[in-house]
This record gives structure tokens, sequence and C-alpha cells, in this order.
């Protein structure tokens, strides 16, 4: 079988290094791909927003499975485009996308269907959302209605502060975002909780807890995730079956309302109050970077995987994991999630010697006459499996100081909850 992913994210790095164990394929084409998917894939430098030139290439290279990494190209529609030309894609339809999309259109279904999530306004300009402030509680949460990499978001602390954020989102700083979402502030630990659905069964696909702060002690900036761990410390039987009841059922109903089904990775942003969920927001695709911490564990063929998602036979396919725990730690060039140097050489990398259950995930990198050169500003992702998380984390850092990169930084923290010390 010959599969293409879409994507040049540590994400799919971990996709093509899964898919790759698999005897079913062949070949893998990665577009764009970073350095890491190189050494698996193949990469094609095309345009993500050119959907008739990927369709043209997969066309010509007879891909018989298409695996869309990034939320973007789902929340733009490519899925619906390429499976007009009988192109087998794993990922959600458009509308379903929108649950990634639209914050609004979520916050609507959870009205509508009564999941638990915080109380909401939404506001189309300042002045209006100004005068809601002026009657909020603080703490307060500030999102942007559009696609924001993760960093939409703004907790604030006062008035002053709430203004500076909604007058920042309207003025473009994550994008075009016609709307702005102020929420209430939810207390408690957040927690990742995905599924995979063939549109008519789905199944649990692990959970875990991100680090979107950049800075240690879950200070400073929201970032895209500066590390993650699997489990989560939080999952227990009764909690699950909350989830799965008053969240995950009624969103999919609810899409079947629309006379939409869901096929593809659905990952739930949740926050644990007392053993009791709330939505915080969805994303469509896996997380990155629990992607890099959850598919590791992974027993079962993922080709097997997500090829019965586009047939439709979900159900026949037992998902077997390994039961040790997992810790990913990325390593982010200096000034990010502001302003970092670009296209610099990361020396010392082929000198890292990877353990039998260590992986090291290539992020913002491409490779240049043999080198490997930093593009984004996060670079690497470190991850490892053990029977215990501070075993895990303690070989990454030996990893990263190994490493010595003078351009780059990591949380040290990562896992704190979990690691007592």
């Amino acid at each position: 079988m010959i599969v293409g992913v879409i994507g040049s994210g540590g994400r799919e790095h971990a996709i093509c290094h899964a898919l790759n164990k698999s005897k079913k394929i062949d070949k893998i084409y990665c577009f764009p791909g970073n350095a890491g998917t190189a050494e698996l894939a193949e990469n094609i430098n095309l345009d993500l927003n050119n959907f008739e030139n990927i369709k043209d290439f997969i066309l010509n290279k007879k891909i018989e499975l298409v695996v869309i990494g990034p939320e973007k190209p789902l929340v733009d529609g490519l899925t619906d485009y390429l499976e007009n030309y009988d192109i087998k894609v794993f990922g959600p339809s458009k509308v379903a996308a929108q649950l990634e999309g639209s914050k609004i259109f979520t916050k609507n279904i959870c009205k509508k269907y009564n999941i638990p999530t915080a109380n909401f306004g939404v506001f189309n300009d300042i002045i209006e959302a100004k005068k809601f402030l002026d009657n909020s509680n603080f703490p307060i949460v500030i999102k942007a209605d559009n696609l924001a990499a993760g960093k939409g978001v703004y907790i604030c602390e006062n008035k002053q502060e709430s203004i500076q954020a909604v007058k920042e989102i309207f003025e473009g700083k994550f994008g075009e975002a016609k709307n702005v979402l102020i929420e209430e502030f939810l207390k408690g630990e957040e927690m990742s909780f995905f599924i995979i659905s063939d549109g008519i069964t789905f199944k649990n696909f692990g959970t875990a807890q991100d680090h979107k702060r950049v800075l240690e002690g879950d200070k400073g900036k929201n970032t895209g995730g500066m590390g993650a761990y699997s489990p989560s410390r939080l999952i227990n039987d009764e909690l699950e079956k909350k989830i799965l009841d008053k969240i995950i059922n009624p969103t999919l109903k609810a899409l079947k309302d629309l006379k939409k089904t869901y096929k593809g990775f659905l990952y739930a942003g949740l926050m644990i109050t007392n053993n009791e969920p709330f939505l915080i927001e969805y994303n469509v695709r896996m997380g990155d970077p629990e992607c890099q911490t959850i598919l590791p564990k992974l027993n079962t063929d993922f080709c097997e995987v997500i090829s019965s998602c586009c047939e439709g036979k979900l159900k026949e396919v037992k998902i077997d994991w390994n039961d040790k725990k997992s810790l990913c730690v990325v390593l982010c060039s200096n000034g990010y999630p502001e302003t970092y140097k670009k296209n610099v050489e990361i020396k010392n990398i082929n000198k890292i010697e990877l353990k039998k259950d260590d992986h090291l995930f290539h992020a913002g990198t491409t490779k240049k006459d043999d080198n490997i050169i930093a593009i984004g500003g996060r670079v690497l992702n470190f991850v490892s499996l053990s029977d215990n998380f501070e075993e895990a984390r303690e070989g990454i850092h030996q990893h990263i100081n190994n490493l010595n990169w003078s351009n780059g930084f990591c949380r040290k923290d990562i896992g704190y909850k979990v690691i007592v010390k």
C-alpha cells in the first residue's frame, strides 16, 4: 500500500513512524514533511492550500490512503475535496471539522445538547465585549473564534488585560476573527481525551496531559504545547463513563442530527473538577505533542486501524496498547512563542543514542547539505516510554543535555503533577 501523510510537525513524524512499522505499507509520501519524516518517507514540497495540486499528486502516484495531520486542511475541507475523486482519506469532513474551526459552533452544540462547558458570551465588536467585561468576574477566558495554532487563548486576571486581549484578537493577531468568545474561568485540572471513529463506531484512543504554558510551573504565554505525558493521572472508569455519556456521545449525535458522521481522531480538551468533566474545546485531529506521546504506546498495526476507519470497519479491529508510561518534552527555539531565529543548525543531533523505548520526533526542522536546520518554534520532540514517569523524564533530559543546543530551551518540569520529588 502507498500512503500519503499531510503535515510537517512532530505529530506527522510520529504518524509516519507508526505507519512505517506496518508490513502492509510499501511507501510513504509526506507533504511537506520535515527532516525527521525524510528518514521514513519521501518528502514532497506541496502547498497545502492548493487542493488541486495535492489531488493531482495523489492520483499520479497512486496513493491509496491519505492521513491528514493538521487542523487547517481539515477545516478548509480537504477531506471532502479528495473524496470527490474517490481518494480514501482519514480525517473528518469540513462540517465536522467546525468543531475545531469555530469555537462558537461547538459552544452552540454544547448549549443545545446539554454538554457541560463554561458559561460564555459571543461578541462581534469590541464595544459590546467591553460592556460584558464591565460586569464580569475575573479571571476570565478570552478566545479567538478561529484557528490559532493553540495560541489564541487568553486567561485574563483583570479588565485591563481582557480589553487588550479582545483588541489583539480583533486586530488580527491570530488571523481574521469576526467573533470573540468570552467565557468563565473553570477551576480544575486539564486532560486530553482521544477517540478514533469510523462514523459508525468509535473507540478510545488514549489520554494525556499537555503542558501549554511556555514557562515552568504553568506560567507565561500559551504555546502549541511544551510537552505531555500519558496516560493522564486523572482518568478512572467512572470519569471515563461520564466523558463518554455527557460529552462524546452527545457531540456525535449532534453531528448525526446535522446529517454528518465523524471519521477520524477527535480530541476533547477537558477540565476535570471533582471527577466531573467539562468541555473546554474540541480538536479534530490528534494533539501535538500528545500524538508523539500516545502513538509509540500502540501495539496494533496503525495502518490497519486507520484503514478500517475509512472502510467503516473499526468495530472489527482490537486496539492493543503497551501499558508503559510515556512522556514527551518539546525542545523549542529561544524566543518561542514570540520571535525566534530561523535557519539555525542543530549540531550533535547525530550523536544522540536512543534506547529501545526512546524516540526523537522532528517538528520545525529541515535538512540542508546533511545538516539538520531549525526553521520553527517547536523543533524537536524527545519521547521516552518507561515503567515510571520519573525515569522517562530523566532519560529525556540526558538526551537534551547531550545535544547541548544553545539556541534551544525546554520546560524541565513536564509531568510535574505525576513526578513528586
